[in-house]
Parts: structure tokens; sequence; C-alpha cells
């Protein structure tokens, strides 16, 4: 559906720029980002009458606060493994411990 396409190339594009910086510390920044897609979602024809958790699972579309989660896990991996230009001594202090 191109109207799904749009929200992925356009609202969650907008949202997600330098997420891993700004990232939404407390919950009413994180409503705020969500209400990014929500007042898109709300706009889509055909689904007018469902709930926000309902447009999301019929469109397929994960939440922002689920993708914010996605991208910063995305950084952690790239810091840990030196794919970035960040020193990992940084941001982590890894474990001597060498049994699980």
């Amino acid at each position: 559906m191109l109207l799904v396409r749009s929200i992925i190339v356009y609202a969650q594009s907008l949202v997600e720029c330098d997420s891993v910086i700004w990232s939404p510390q407390n919950v009413h920044d994180t409503e705020q980002t969500e209400q990014v897609q929500r007042r898109y979602t709300k706009r889509l024809p055909g689904l007018k009458m469902l709930s926000y958790i309902d447009k999301k699972s019929r469109l397929n579309i994960p939440s922002l606060e689920l993708q914010h989660l996605h991208t910063d896990l995305i950084m952690c991996y790239k810091t840990v493994f030196c794919l970035v230009d960040v020193k990992s001594d940084d941001f982590f202090q890894f474990s001597t411990v060498v049994t699980t």
C-alpha cells in the first residue's frame, strides 16, 4: 500500500533522524514522537474507526518506540565492534567473568 510506504519514508524517517543522539528520555517525549505516527495513521482511508494498535497491526508497522530501541541496539553493536568512530570504553565496561 502506497500510504504505508509513505509512513515509513516520511514520518518515521523524520522521527528516527539521529534518534540515537536525541533519544527520548521520558514517557512524555516518547508519547510525543509516537503522536506523529498516530496522527498520520488516523488520516488513512478505511482505518478511521480502528484503534491505533489495530491500525499498526493491520498495516504491519512497529511503534516508533520499538524503532528507537532497535536503532539504539544497532548503535551499541556498532560501538562495541568498533564500526563507528566512538570509543566503546566511554560507554561500556566489559565484564572480566568468562563463565556464563
